[in-house]
């Protein structure tokens, strides 16, 4: 179904999907090198850290990819419940009324009723729609390509404890690494959303030490 499919997956890297994905897996990392006591923590605790952290990553990305294929299999829902709903109209006017309804208010104004009827008439000229919406390997290779996205962007934050024999200096480095990420993800985003990049990334530097200092306060 040509509509369905060009609306049926968003983008696989979407700025704000990919950089909120990013916050969260460094804030969980964060949270286990937070853990880590400076005066105590010897080799063993340290390679334990490493390992719990590593697997929250790896966990994280897991349930990012499986949620990747349910948003997938849920817009493809919404769209052939939307295209059955226009084909089911008993006139035009309830079917552009439909169809209205589908937009949201920032885009609803930007089609006139002209082109809401286009979009209605393209519908009705669509084959047969399928018995329900599913998944290709398409999207499985989509979903892995989530799942290496999240760990290789969230891994770098519990490297220097491997490569490091201070603990007080991984610690320091380690949360180096995740602002200085947390810097270039507003940067991106800021691209994205047509912000000034630098100010967003400074912004999101911020929020990233800000949210260190809370889980630093709350035992971290």
């Amino acid at each position: 179904m040509e509509i369905a499919a060009e609306a049926d997956r968003e983008p696989l890297l979407s700025a704000v999907d990919r950089i909120s994905e990013m916050l969260f897996g460094l804030l969980m990392a964060l949270s286990f090198v937070g853990a880590v006591s400076v005066t105590e923590a010897g080799r063993e605790e340290i390679r334990v850290m490493f390992v719990a952290a590593l697997g929250c990553n790896l966990a994280w990305g897991l349930v990012d990819a499986v949620m990747y294929l349910v948003r997938t299999v849920a817009n493809r829902g919404r769209w052939l419940t939307l295209v059955r709903s226009v084909r089911a109209a008993p006139d035009e006017q309830a079917g552009r009324a439909v169809l209205a309804r589908s937009l949201s208010p920032d885009v609803a104004g930007l089609f006139s009723a002209v082109e809401v009827e286009a979009i209605r008439v393209r519908i009705l000229a669509q084959p047969a729609l399928p018995a329900r919406p599913t998944l290709g390997w398409g999207d499985l290779r989509a979903a892995a390509a989530v799942f290496g996205f999240v760990v290789v962007a969230t891994f770098p934050v519990v490297l220097p404890f491997a490569l490091m024999q201070d603990v007080a200096t991984a610690k320091n480095v380690s949360r180096a690494i995740a602002l200085a990420m947390l810097f270039l993800g507003g940067l991106g985003l800021g691209r994205y959303a047509g912000y000034g990049s630098w100010k967003l990334g400074f912004l999101m530097a911020g929020l990233g030490t800000l949210l260190v200092g809370a889980i630093k306060a709350l035992g971290g």
